[in-house]
């Protein structure tokens, strides 16, 4: 997420700590490359200059706290412009207490509002507990309801019926009676897209609008096409009155463009972001947070949300009682941290939340998120229990055995033995230490 961007960033801030003091001079040279940087990122020009403006504006005349650096309170002065692009305060989603809160998406077709609304609907069920009706007003694009009613399933939210042979109103119309009727908490409305602003589709949502008058009318911004997404979030802003926007693909997005200049172009607070494919790949915005990810300072409280949502507790306490006994720590211990990993979206994206830049190695993480966590698994089901709990004993015609069975080669058991065996050091440094950061170093040479 905003690889680009982060590296860049990081670059400048460690030409300024070998300055050891900042001149106007050098904060001259560290702000052009800053706006180097954001333009470089597709931020919108406007924009870019005058965090470049507040920035100085800010840094001039600072007096120095004795307890940090010059470059560090740079650093801090940029994060906390950041914020303030981003969205300083942390929008409020409105749900309705006693009736049903209507949702209304638009959005480009392609930017995802569809999966979106998929995402959105899960996440209300399963972390506000709220019941939800989900309907698709989409007639023009082929299999866009189908799309729809298997989100619906596979999210275990209700789904309105519709077809192409209605009016984007009726439908409307008849969901919203239905989700009345049915005591829904909420009702979440996709609308058709198209591959540019056109009157005929503002005056459709128009007409949409008027029949739910939605609580919520929210805008999905394709992340990857930078600030020309915030731009036509201005366009619909202008016509429809937004409410919110959710950025789609940030995984995806290396520049940040759209991050960046959404809010500031849009005048709309940013309420959710998504960041994978996977249907809970979704969450909550929060500026501060978002600043700290684009300055590779990671993002702990977002990780911390995620682990409790997500790892299984039993589990996750027997297999931390073994990290006192590295030894004790086998293959069957490695896969169920390999499935819990993949439950939080692979170990790449563990490690892009949390503030280790400094500590792995160039390219490590990249490294880790390549691992085909699934034939790891595959593999270590092809053993026998024996070879999983004493894997010392696994020789040349043990692998050769266990890569027939899980169709793999003998130099991907070597690799994935090689892998756990690190792992076990790891577990060691955890237990016997608690020294996170040694461990982390020796992620960084994970997959060698």
């Amino acid at each position: 997420m905003f690889e680009n961007l982060s590296n860049r960033f990081e670059e400048i801030f460690k030409s300024l700590k070998k300055t050891g003091s900042i001149d106007e001079a050098s904060l001259d040279s560290a702000m052009r490359d800053i706006r180097r940087a954001l333009l470089e990122a597709d931020v919108a020009l406007p924009i870019a200059k005058k965090f470049i403006e507040d920035v100085k504006k800010e840094a001039i005349g600072k007096e120095i706290i004795r307890s940090i650096t010059p470059a560090q309170m740079i650093t801090k002065i940029v994060n906390d412009q950041l914020i303030q692009i981003l969205g300083s305060a942390s929008p409020e989603f409105q749900i309705n207490d006693n009736q049903v809160s209507s949702y209304l998406f638009a959005g480009l077709q392609g930017s995802g509002k569809t999966t979106t609304v998929g995402k959105l609907a899960a996440l209300l069920r399963e972390r506000e507990k709220k019941s939800v009706l989900v309907a698709s007003t989409d007639v023009q694009r082929p299999a866009a309801i189908e799309q729809l009613e298997l989100l619906a399933s596979q999210g275990k939210v209700d789904f309105f019926p519709s077809n192409q042979a209605q009016s984007p109103i009726e439908i409307a119309r008849l969901s919203l009676t239905q989700a009345k009727t049915q005591f829904k908490d909420v009702l979440i409305i996709d609308t058709a897209g198209r591959l540019s602003v056109d009157q005929g589709m503002m005056q459709e949502l128009k007409d949409i609008h008027s029949v739910l008058n939605p609580k919520e009318t929210l805008f999905v911004v394709d992340a990857l096409t930078g600030q020309d997404a915030a731009l036509t979030a201005k366009a619909f802003d202008n016509e429809l009155a937004l409410t919110g926007l959710i950025l789609s693909k940030i995984d995806s997005d290396s520049r940040g463009g759209a991050a960046l200049s959404a809010k500031a172009v849009t005048g709309k607070p940013i309420k959710f972001i998504t960041n994978g494919e996977s249907l809970d790949s979704i969450e909550h915005f929060h500026a501060e947070r978002m600043a700290s990810r684009i300055l590779g300072m990671g993002d702990v409280l977002s990780l911390l949300e995620e682990v409790e949502r997500k790892v299984d507790p039993k589990k996750a306490s027997r297999i931390a009682s073994k990290f006192k006994k590295g030894n004790k720590f086998d293959l069957e211990d490695f896969k169920e941290q390999i499935q819990q990993m993949n439950n939080l979206g692979g170990l790449g994206k563990m490690l892009e939340k949390l503030p280790i830049s400094g500590l792995m190695k160039e390219g490590a993480q990249e490294k880790i998120e390549r691992n085909k966590f699934g034939q790891m698994i595959v593999i270590i089901d092809s053993m026998t229990p024996k070879e999983r709990h004493f894997p010392d004993k696994i020789n040349g015609s043990r692998k050769r055995r266990i890569a027939s069975g899980s169709g793999t080669t003998v130099q991907d058991i070597s690799r994935l033995l090689k892998q756990f065996k690190q792992m076990q050091k790891m577990t060691k440094k955890l237990g016997n230490r608690g020294r996170f950061a040694n461990a982390i170093k020796e992620i960084g040479s994970f997959d060698r």
